[in-house]
């Protein structure tokens, strides 16, 4: 056992993020998502939601913020539909984890969202039931101030 490491994070999670590399992409999908059809490496996070997993991930996990998409989101069929409503929570958590401002989510269409969640570094999957819950994080840097 470690101290301070939120129970939500399992050592599978936690091995994944602290071996994922600049640049590295992470999908945190929702119970709907074919994960283990679109994923290298599968982290199974069964019973708990993307938010609580989202929240615990990024009091470790910094954002590459020099990229346009460093937080995508999975966009809904209809495009006038209006954004979900978990996408606004997704923005509230990467505010609140410090990430500042600059943080944005970028809807892409569903298929694009597979194919990135293919060529990500793992796919973790949870048992979150609001729609359009999926979301790829971009791994960035630590800086020296952090």
């Amino acid at each position: 056992m470690l101290k301070n490491i939120p129970e939500v994070i399992s050592p599978d999670l936690m091995h994944a993020i602290m071996s994922m590399g600049h640049g590295d992409e992470i999908v945190l999908a929702d119970g709907n998502f074919p994960a283990s059809s679109n994923a290298k490496r599968l982290i199974r996070a069964d019973g708990l939601d993307v938010c609580t997993l989202l929240e615990a991930i990024m009091q470790f996990f910094p954002i590459d913020t020099f990229v346009e998409d460093h937080a995508v989101v999975m966009a809904t069929v209809e495009p006038e539909e209006s954004d979900p409503l978990i996408w606004e929570e997704f923005r509230l958590l990467l505010l609140a984890a410090g990430e500042g401002e600059q943080v944005k989510l970028t809807p892409i269409e569903r298929h694009a969202f597979y194919a990135r969640a293919r060529d990500a570094y793992a796919v973790v999957a949870t048992s979150e039931t609001a729609l359009y819950a999926n979301l790829i994080l971009k791994k960035g840097v630590v800086l020296n101030n952090q």
